[in-house]
């Protein structure tokens, strides 16, 4: 079993999850005491969050290629960004190192185009749901048209993300925006299934909430570091 390298704390909240999955995953798999080969890093995320909000992308850069490098040094020999915004930076990341970094959108995509899914929406934070370093990846590699809902649904889903979730906070009046949302940008925009772009919205809803297919990017990427690690 390869040592995977976690680049967590973005936030603290889903790298738990992650942490539990991929040891969930490998006693699946191999069965008995087995667990998985971690070394952590965790970020003190009000840092990161404080440079992606004031579009200091440079600076959250560089710290995430030193944790890189530290966990490579370390004995890393794949690595994993436990967060979709940070994937902005995962070319930046990723030409620091010599070991391989499990891309979370990749993962994602692949198991959308296995789902027979095309237009799915993205509920994610703004970075993700604005930017292209997302989107353009799922359209440009896998033929994906991935929906965003309108500024309103964008703020909203922001916001709860990190004045709610990011700190551990779950209310049903969050769950029933989020559903809400879905609902309208499925009457709007068409879209035939929802990816959960941001590993903390697990939190929140799940697929049991619809009757589409829904896209737990934190499981798809646990899983894919998985296949990895026992590769």
């Amino acid at each position: 079993m390869k040592t995977l390298g976690l680049i967590g704390g973005m936030s603290w909240e889903s790298t738990a999850i992650y942490y539990r999955l991929l040891n969930e995953i490998v006693r699946e798999r191999l069965g008995g005491l087995h667990s998985a080969k971690l070394l952590l890093w965790s970020f003190d995320f009000a840092e990161i969050a404080e440079r992606q909000h004031a579009g200091d992308w440079e600076g959250a850069g560089a710290l995430l290629v030193e944790a890189a490098r530290r966990l490579e040094a370390g004995g890393a020999e794949g690595l994993v960004i436990c967060t979709n915004t940070m994937h902005k930076l995962a070319d930046a990341v990723q030409a620091a190192l010599s070991v391989p970094l499990i891309h979370i959108a990749d993962a994602t995509a692949r198991a959308v185009v296995d789902a027979g899914v095309k237009r799915p929406a993205l509920l994610a934070t703004r970075f993700t749901m604005e930017q292209d370093f997302y989107k353009g990846r799922l359209a440009d590699k896998y033929g994906l048209e991935p929906v965003v809902p309108d500024q309103a649904g964008r703020d909203m889903v922001h916001k709860v993300i990190y004045d709610e979730l990011c700190q551990g906070i779950v209310t049903p009046e969050s769950k029933s925006a989020y559903l809400d949302e879905v609902g309208r940008m499925r009457s709007a925009d068409r879209v035939d299934g929802v990816i959960m772009g941001c590993t903390e919205i697990t939190m929140l809803i799940g697929q049991g909430d619809f009757d589409v297919p829904v896209f737990d990017t934190t499981r798809i990427h646990a899983e894919a570091a998985v296949d990895f690690a026992l590769s």
